[in-house]
């Protein structure tokens, strides 16, 4: 699932179909984890900071502090590498931002948390004896999956998106809030003009929805 599944597109020995084979590997995932008597199912959603406000506040500003950060960067790295993307999906197409904007959580967000966080995490903890080396291995193989896009900044932001996401997850244990996290990142990416290099899933199923075609 993390290292076969992703290279077999690449080889073309697999139609690259994202969005079906997400939702389809995080049902599995999903079912797995509920067959365990082990797995908190409070890890689903808020986990453990349910019952710790403070916690949950203080996470909370973390995430939104590295948002600001990284959403400033890549919003500067736009202007000046490459200006006339800069909101184009907003201007240009917005019935497609729209729907990337709902369905991008749901079919896609949400999926990778259920595989790269929750069940990896749970799944392999043992494998991996430090905190670091499953933090390391989870942003690893989640940039490593992202190949199937084609392109090397998808990777190197996907790989950086891997380390806050399980990082968060590891302080938090809560497959919601690693989504909300990379939800804020993956539509800021959408809407400032950086979608494109992550075309093939999102904005596929989004013209699929809107009954339009291909660029």
């Amino acid at each position: 699932m993390f290292l076969v599944v992703p290279t077999l597109p690449v080889l073309g020995l697999l139609p690259v179909t994202i969005i079906p084979v997400l939702v389809a590997f995080g049902l599995l995932c999903l079912a797995v984890l509920l067959r365990d008597p082990r797995f908190p199912r409070h890890r689903l959603g808020l986990g453990p900071l349910i019952k710790r406000p403070d916690g949950l506040r203080a996470t909370l500003r973390r995430i939104c502090g590295w948002f600001l950060i990284g959403a400033a960067a890549m919003g500067a790295a736009v202007a000046i590498f490459d200006g006339d993307a800069l909101f184009s999906l907003v201007r240009e197409r917005p019935h497609i931002w729209a729907i990337i904007m709902v369905g991008y959580p749901l079919l896609s967000v949400y999926p990778q948390e259920m595989i790269f966080r929750t069940f990896m995490f749970h799944r392999y903890g043992g494998v991996f004896r430090t905190r670091a080396a499953m933090i390391a291995a989870s942003a690893a193989a989640f940039g490593y999956a992202h190949i199937v896009l084609g392109n090397a900044l998808a990777v190197a932001l996907s790989l950086v998106g891997g380390f806050l996401f399980a990082y968060t997850y590891d302080r938090t244990r809560s497959t919601l809030l690693c989504a909300i996290e990379h939800a804020l990142y993956g539509c800021f990416i959408f809407t400032i003009g950086l979608g494109t290099y992550f075309y093939h899933g999102s904005m596929r199923m989004a013209e699929m929805a809107a009954g339009a075609g291909g660029p």
